[in-house]
């Protein structure tokens, strides 16, 4: 019986979840040794979209750099996670910008609740590929309008984590979320991934040509973490590990090249994974 597949127009904010996913495929059949991920073939085989140029591209030594980021960074944030759900098994796992990512499902100890948090159009395609689970929401939003808060049920604690999405925040809008969250959500935990101006600009390069956006100094970086110390009040702490080798040192797990842009990543762009604890009571 042939099943009926998800159209994904090129183009289009959908597009945006097919690089991130076929990243995680691509790095399940070219690193096996270090990752395995069925769940993406099975969501790319879903989808009615032409992998061929992307496949092209990814399987090129910068490409595959490009999807052993995307790997390392969904293993990276399940760690923080599973970490906070060690302390708070029934806490909120709340993944901001979630696209097709199922760190969820990778973490559930039973007890926990997702809420899966994305524009609408993107949940509309995660809701056809990803149903929510039983203790599982995908609540459509914008995420500069925080009404979004009052769907997050944190009595037990909350680990909020998102990947790849804040390049695209004002500074000022990051600054206002980070703070509004910190308000809403004391004891409670972020992770994202971050790099500096020069590691923000090569990942916006083709959306900012695209938008005509020149002014790339408004939009969200980091040079160094304890920037946003000052941020607010009740940051408890502000933490950060290096994105290839903070969790999970794959350093001596692949080629001279890309051992080679690990070195640049670390030390040019300072791509890391970034903590901060809210303080006070949960």
């Amino acid at each position: 019986m042939e099943v009926n597949k998800i159209h994904i127009e090129k183009n289009t904010v959908q597009e945006t979840l097919v690089i991130p996913l076929f990243g995680r495929l691509v790095c399940s059949e070219r690193f096996p040794h270090l990752f395995s991920d069925p769940e993406a073939k099975r969501l790319c085989d879903s989808l009615d979209y032409d992998f061929a140029g992307k496949r092209k591209k990814m399987e090129s030594l910068a490409g595959l750099f490009g999807a052993l980021e995307v790997a390392q960074r969904q293993y990276d944030l399940a760690c923080e996670v599973k970490t906070y759900l060690d302390a708070h098994p029934k806490a909120a796992v709340v993944n901001l910008g979630c696209g097709l990512d199922d760190t969820f499902s990778k973490c559930d100890n039973g007890s926990c609740r997702g809420y899966n948090l994305d524009l609408s159009d993107v949940i509309a395609v995660r809701d056809a590929l990803l149903p929510a689970g039983e203790r599982e929401e995908n609540l459509p939003c914008d995420l500069n309008d925080l009404s979004w808060m009052d769907r997050i049920d944190a009595s037990g604690g909350a680990v909020f984590f998102a990947a790849g999405v804040f390049y695209y925040f004002k500074t000022e809008d990051v600054k206002r979320l980070f703070s509004a969250m910190a308000d809403r959500f004391p004891g409670t935990v972020l992770a994202f991934d971050s790099c500096n101006r020069r590691g923000a600009k090569m990942m916006r390069k083709t959306w900012l040509k695209e938008a005509g956006i020149t002014d790339v100094g408004a939009y969200f970086s980091l040079e160094d973490e304890r920037e946003l110390e000052s941020w607010s009040p009740r940051f408890a702490s502000v933490t950060a590990k290096s994105y290839m080798r903070g969790y999970r040192d794959i350093y001596g797990d692949v080629r001279r090249f890309h051992r080679l842009m690990i070195r640049f990543c670390d030390g040019m762009v300072k791509m890391k994974i970034v903590k901060i604890a809210f303080g006070g009571q949960s």
